[in-house]
């Protein structure tokens, strides 16, 4: 077999394949074998049919067919070992030589990783937000924990912003009642804007008995992205009485005693939550220093596909929240074109990010050790709530393992590129990961430490940003 590689592009190539007839003597072989299992010759049983008998009743060139089917992948297989060549992706095979008895030949096309010059990559320049916490932000916070203890009472006035009502709501379209748009003795707050469009105007002045009509465009449901007439009837008005804040409040909103106590532990909480979310940018960010100065190409397919591959996720999502992609477009005060431009941008970058840091893991020679590629497992088997040799069977059967390794090496690559990174805040202080991480542990812990944090004994964390 010969075979002689030529460049398309920077991120294609065009092997071509040359193979003596005799070099198809194995698929021949099992070319006759398999159509001989298929075929039923009276006066010779399945498998012991003879090469002439099957030539003469299915015909040569089905023979020949069969065998080349059966050899192209091995060839191919060959030729991108013999070439050294980085494929992605599946091929395009044209067959443009064969006869019987004669050589075969054969081209493919495929996309390939990119050659590229790495950028330097030691000591990237990456900025974060401080993470001391204001007096202001504090308060903010404390003002948030006030909100989450505050009780409703009856208000003998029309509805305000901030109101709790309970409301009647009916919508129609042509006459015809919308079953998704209707509701009835529905808490709800105005001026959060969680139903239908126009609501919170309509609400705002009427006092419990009252109605009032108003035009929407429905957001969700069968019927959404549709104008509709609706009708609101205000049931009740209830107003929020916030709890004053001292000592009591303190000591039953948290385990303090004093409120001096509560704010200076609220301080001090947000100031860790900053620490951490410095770690999580610091991680992040160092990726998009490298990649402004990096500068490669992008496979076509590979970038299509990861584009298909993340719309379908999203439109997923969204069909099983009951929405589409025009509703929650306009939910988010964007259009669709957008939604789609930024999931191609991100794409593109995440693309970049594996070439980068696959160059970087194979220059530097980072390796991954048993050790710590039975921690990930099991670590991931406890996320996915299974055992970990079962997660590491369901692995390595569906072929996922090269996939996993090659995950470990990246984030031992990005590991590399933070220990190097000059890092200081936006105020120009240096920030040292070091004792970031000895305090809360790798970018990732410090994620899962955030989201567990909480203030006294509130359900949730008052700085969340809900995101």
């Amino acid at each position: 077999m010969k075979s002689a590689v030529e460049t398309l592009s920077p991120t294609r190539v065009k092997l071509t394949v040359e193979v003596p007839f005799d070099d198809l003597k194995p698929s021949l072989d099992t070319a006759y074998r398999k159509i001989g299992q298929q075929v039923r010759i009276k006066g010779f049983r399945p498998g012991k049919v003879p090469p002439r008998m099957i030539d003469q009743y299915v015909g040569r060139a089905t023979v020949l067919e069969e065998a080349v089917n059966d050899a192209l992948p091995k060839l191919y297989g060959a030729a991108v070992q013999e070439n050294s060549v980085a494929i992605l992706g599946q091929p395009e095979i044209e067959v443009t030589q064969f006869a019987d008895g004669d050589q075969l030949v054969f081209t493919a096309e495929v996309e390939v990783r990119p050659d590229f010059d790495l950028p330097d990559y030691s000591n990237l320049p990456v900025t974060v937000d401080d993470a001391e916490a204001t007096d202001q932000f504090a308060e903010e916070q404390l003002n948030a924990l006030r909100e989450r203890f505050a009780t409703l009472k009856a208000a003998e006035r029309a509805a305000q912003l901030g109101d709790y009502v309970s409301l009647d709501l009916a919508a129609t379209i042509d006459g015809e009642p919308v079953e998704d748009a209707s509701a009835t003795n529905l808490s709800y707050e105005v001026g959060s804007d969680s139903l239908v469009r126009g609501l919170d105007d309509a609400i705002v002045g009427l006092s419990a008995g009252e109605s009032r009509e108003f035009e929407t465009q429905l957001r969700a449901g069968d019927r959404g992205g549709e104008n509709a007439q609706a009708t609101v009837t205000v049931r009740s008005v209830k107003q929020k009485d916030m709890p004053e804040l001292d000592d009591d409040f303190a000591q039953t909103a948290s385990e303090f005693d004093t409120i001096d106590e509560l704010r200076a532990d609220l301080k001090a909480r947000v100031e860790r939550i900053g620490r951490m979310q410095q770690g999580v940018q610091a991680r992040d960010r160092v990726l998009e220093v490298l990649l402004d100065r990096a500068d490669l190409p992008i496979p076509e397919g590979v970038l299509a596909d990861e584009i298909a591959y993340r719309k379908q996720s999203m439109e997923q999502q969204l069909a099983a929240a009951g929405m589409t992609k025009e509703q929650y477009a306009d939910m988010e005060n964007r259009t669709v074109e957008d939604i789609d431009t930024e999931i191609e941008t991100n794409a593109a970058q995440a693309i970049k990010a594996q070439f980068l840091l696959d160059a970087i893991a194979r220059k530097e020679e980072l390796s991954v050790s048993e050790p710590e590629l039975t921690d990930q497992i099991v670590r991931r088997a406890r996320q996915a709530g299974m055992r970990a040799d079962q997660y590491a069977h369901e692995v390595v059967n569906s072929g996922g393992l090269g996939s996993l390794m090659s995950e470990l090496l990246r984030g031992k690559a990005l590991a590399m590129l933070l220990e190097s990174a000059t890092i200081t805040d936006a105020s120009g202080r240096p920030v040292d990961l070091d004792e970031l991480t000895e305090q809360f542990g790798a970018p990732e812990e410090a994620e899962d430490a955030e989201d567990a944090e909480d203030v006294g004994d509130t359900p949730a964390d008052p700085t969340a940003d809900g995101a």
